[in-house]
């Protein structure tokens, strides 16, 4: 065959129908998919499983952000956790163990009598103090969190049976009886994570004791239950323990904790997943999330085809039938109607936070299984519409729910007096903002996301620089360093929005491109300084609901345009997340246009990415959902010709 140079390129056969070009030279032994050796901040977890992933995210240590919406978000959650400190984090903890304490309490889901106090304390914040560590080299936190597994681990020997919580052991004596308790394991998922994370991610050998001591303890208590009775405790929310035992399987390689983490398989939700069954209405969406995440991590770990099944089909139907235009599901943390029915299922309690943050987990997963686009198109519009549009700059603090109804706000939470659920996933989240940009296989770079950042390979060679402002900027620059000629592959996602697009190679238009919803593959050898321009430019397009085409919100390339109006008294800013509940709603606002063309009712504003009602009666300013912070606004509209 005849050697192809650096210049020729071949987009991605990875969506059917593209119209793709396959390589013109043979991929040689080493190139051939396959588990390879990568340096890792979690090395542990490399080598183990025994499915061939066919593509791996870079150790967020390898990838910086730089000056940009994504960096500016970590930085305010990085001074947030900072305001938090040890002693009040602890003090459940303490006084559960028997030792004294006189540190203030937290507030809310934290509360001393609260029953899911030590969910963030003692997981949630260790996780993202190690995750910001890895992401940021932040050592302030990776000290507090040293810290904190120091004390938590004799809080654990006080205990003497491995036991770690900040509640008492007879909740879960209360779980085994089926007597009424909020959720034990849900929060013993998250102290264990919570550790795991700092062994993996931040090198504390301490953590991994106590999370193996932990998971001991939950092997002693579950190993006289007969199966009928664990399926009972299993309709109580656990979180993900199936996904917590299969990694601790992966970095210790003891067979028990892979066992373990199947007792936790609920029949009753995989079986119907199994067979391609949609049954999901009714459940509480974030119970079951986890699950589907522990059963995409125990493919890998086991090669079973129907862990594989359930994850696939669990993403497909979701993403397809359930999922509004920000990419989010639930509505009052539910599945409350069948599939691809969503009219009706508009409110301020939508999105919930914690959902979102799961399914960015799940799809990075199916991702590495087959680095099909799909995947990141779905992950770029989480991130860009839901995830950067729940932080608070001035305080750090994320929301529980993101709401797509008419006329709601965002409500964000307090510094120290909520710790919900989705403040212990938004902490995390962005704590890693870094770990999806680039992913790699054994000689290729997928550019995933369109993200001031850079990439270091250093077991290439190879170090990339992108420029860009993305989402303002239509298009990036990437530039390469290298001592010497690397010859990898660069693959850069074209998303399903992209219409058009072009790319330059060191000022040289190249003659063709990609087919949206696809990967441009660049090839190498690449050489010090060379320049990669992507143009992407951005269209108006509808995002209407599945089952009535004519109650659709307004996109521009991968973002949701929300219509603004007022800014709310700054009393509503911060309070209890259901505080919207009793709200009305305001009736959907209507516009005459074109119901498959938004380019007929609206058009470009003044200001970058603002847009303007054309002949609707009154002035209405759109703008990006992720720009909105205390105002009031609109995601769906009713569109008439």
């Amino acid at each position: 065959m005849k050697k192809v140079n650096r210049r020729e390129f071949v987009t991605s056969a990875a969506m059917a129908g593209a119209g793709a070009v396959l390589p013109a030279r043979p991929v040689s032994a080493s190139r051939k998919h396959g588990v390879w050796a990568s340096s890792s901040s979690a090395p542990a977890l490399m080598g183990r499983e025994v499915v061939a992933l066919q593509a791996r995210p870079f150790p967020m240590q390898n990838v910086t952000l730089q000056q940009g919406p994504l960096r500016a978000a970590a930085e305010a959650n990085r001074k947030y956790l900072k305001t938090l400190a040890p002693d009040r984090l602890l003090h459940t903890f303490r006084l559960t163990a028997g030792f004294p304490s006189s540190a203030e309490p937290l507030g809310e889901w934290e509360k001393p009598d609260c029953e899911l106090r030590g969910h963030f304390a003692g997981g949630h914040y260790l996780s993202a103090c190690a995750l910001a560590f890895a992401s940021s080299a932040d050592e302030e936190l990776k000290r507090n969190g040293d810290l904190m597994v120091s004390e938590l681990a004799k809080c654990q020997a006080q205990n003497k049976n491995g036991y770690l919580s900040a509640f008492p052991v007879e909740w879960f004596d209360r779980l085994r009886d089926g007597v009424n308790v909020w959720a034990p394991f849900y929060t013993y998922h998250k102290i264990m994570a919570g550790h795991l994370d700092m062994y993996m991610h931040a090198g504390n050998e301490q953590a991994l004791g106590t999370v193996e001591k932990m998971a001991d303890w939950v092997r002693a208590w579950a190993d006289p239950l007969g199966e009928q009775h664990m399926q009972r405790v299993l309709q109580v929310e656990y979180g993900g323990m199936g996904e917590v035992l299969a990694n601790l399987y992966a970095v210790t390689g003891k067979q028990e904790y892979l066992r373990l983490a199947q007792r936790f398989d609920k029949k009753s939700f995989f079986d119907p997943l199994a067979a391609h069954r949609d049954e999901l209405k009714g459940l509480h969406v974030n119970t079951h999330v986890p699950q589907v995440i522990a059963a995409a991590r125990l493919y890998e770990m086991t090669g079973d085809k129907r862990y594989w099944n359930i994850a696939d089909y669990f993403w497909n139907e979701v993403t397809s039938e359930r999922a509004y235009c920000t990419g989010g599901i639930s509505n009052f943390e539910f599945w409350r109607t069948d599939p691809g029915v969503l009219s009706s299922q508009l409110s301020g309690d939508t999105a919930e936070d914690c959902c979102e943050y799961n399914m960015m987990k799940l799809t990075r997963h199916l991702f590495a299984w087959l680095p099909q686009p799909q995947y990141m198109d779905y992950y770029e519009r989480l991130l860009f519409n839901h995830r950067m549009g729940t932080i608070d700059p001035e305080t750090g603090t994320t929301v529980y729910f993101l709401p797509v109804g008419g006329g709601y706000s965002k409500i964000f939470a307090k510094p120290f007096d909520s710790f919900w659920c989705c403040s212990g996933t938004g902490a995390e989240e962005f704590a890693k903002l870094t770990d999806s940009i680039y992913f790699h296989d054994a000689n290729s770079v997928y550019v995933n996301l369109y993200v001031a950042s850079d990439l270091n390979w250093p077991e290439m060679g190879i170090r990339l620089s992108q420029k860009t402002s993305f989402p303002e900027e239509q298009g990036s620059t990437i530039t390469v360093s290298a001592a010497k000629p690397v010859d990898i592959d660069l693959k850069l996602r074209i998303p399903y929005w992209a219409k058009s697009g072009s790319v330059k190679i060191n000022g040289r238009a190249m003659p063709a491109f990609a087919d949206a919803g696809s990967y441009l593959v660049l090839r190498g050898p690449w050489t010090n300084e060379d320049r990669i321009e992507l143009s992407l430019p951005m269209h108006l397009h509808a995002a209407p609901m599945p089952d009535n085409e004519s109650l659709q919100a307004v996109m521009y390339g991968p973002l949701v345009l929300a219509a603004r109006f007022e800014v709310e008294p700054r009393g509503k800013w911060y309070r209890h997340y259901q505080a919207q509940t009793k709200q009305e709603p305001s009736p959907s606002l209507q516009f005459k246009g074109k119901i498959d063309d938004p380019a007929s009712w609206i058009q470009p504003g003044p200001g970058s990415l603002e847009f303007g009602a054309v002949s609707q009666g009154r002035p209405m300013v759109f703008v990006p959902l992720s720009s909105v912070l205390h105002e009031r606004y609109f995601v769906y509209h009713e569109v008439r010709s």
